[in-house]
């Protein structure tokens, strides 16, 4: 159910929440299998018996409906993929996260200035102490990648050490052969805590014509064993641009480190700019 927590100025609300409120602000027909959608906001008090908005939520659609950036969080882990981000609008900037096994996710209003440890906080970004490991360095290609997490479901009921050696064997039968990154990969294979990848979208230029741009990065949280940057293949991936073939690169990274990737993503003042015209 949709629900309003004024304490902290937060919404709980799913996608076909947004849809209806997309359709009332449009002055347009709620579709009837939104009809059920529909009145759970009217009876969370989020819209009257006309349709019309709370005050309280006009911000947040207002937002939604011309952000000038999106940024997005795919975070893969033990119970699935979640989706969170934060959407940059006009005055108003709000953050949404996702919850394992629900379909409503939580909008709340941030700062500008914590728009940063916001996304740090999303992907469960610490500090921790961490382990040595062989190298800081892996190179290889996703079909061994593929081969070692192939091996994972066969892991229950082995003790640590015997799955790691189990991915070993799989990634070395894959064709990796440098005793130091079958040894760091095996290991990071079998303590993968999540992995996640982070874009930022909004509408710049290129040479003065006005284009969308997207730029974005993946690391893996290995927990004890550290973050490790994703190099290759490189974010944003499109649809059919990996293969057995492509390059893997994944290279150690300490938590100041990704705060900075974190940084990097958003986009300058002069991203948004035109190009200055000829004259």
């Amino acid at each position: 159910m949709p629900s309003y927590d004024s304490t902290r100025g937060r919404f709980r609300l799913a996608e076909s929440h947004l849809a209806v409120l997309r359709h009332r602000v449009e002055g347009e027909e709620v579709p009837p299998e939104l009809a059920e959608t529909d009145r759970e906001l009217r009876e969370a008090g989020l819209t009257d018996q006309e349709g019309n908005l709370d005050l309280l939520l006009a911000p947040l659609v207002s937002t939604l409906r011309a952000p000038a950036v999106v940024l997005h969080v795919e975070a893969l882990g033990e119970h699935g993929t979640l989706h969170h981000g934060v959407t940059i609008g006009d005055g108003y900037v709000y953050s949404h996260e996702s919850w394992p096994g629900s379909p409503e996710s939580e909008y709340v209003r941030l700062e500008p200035t914590m728009l940063v440890w916001a996304l740090a906080r999303m992907v469960n970004l610490q500090g921790e102490d961490t382990v040595e490991v062989a190298t800081p360095v892996v190179e290889t290609t996703t079909a061994v990648l593929d081969a070692g997490l192939g091996t994972l479901d066969s892991l229950h009921g082995l003790t640590a050490e015997e799955g790691v050696d189990r991915v070993a064997e799989a990634l070395k039968g894959a064709g990796l052969t440098r005793k130091s990154q079958v040894s760091t990969l095996a290991k990071l294979i079998t303590g993968l805590r999540s992995s996640w990848r982070m874009t930022a979208a909004w509408q710049g230029h290129d040479d003065g014509v006005p284009a969308p741009r997207v730029r974005g990065f993946a690391v893996w949280d290995c927990g004890p064993l550290g973050y490790w940057h994703r190099e290759l293949p490189a974010e944003p991936i499109l649809p059919g641009q990996v293969d057995d073939t492509t390059a893997l690169k994944l290279v150690r990274v300490d938590a100041k480190e990704v705060w900075q990737l974190i940084t990097d993503l958003l986009p300058s003042t002069e991203e948004f700019a035109a190009a200055p015209q000829p004259g």
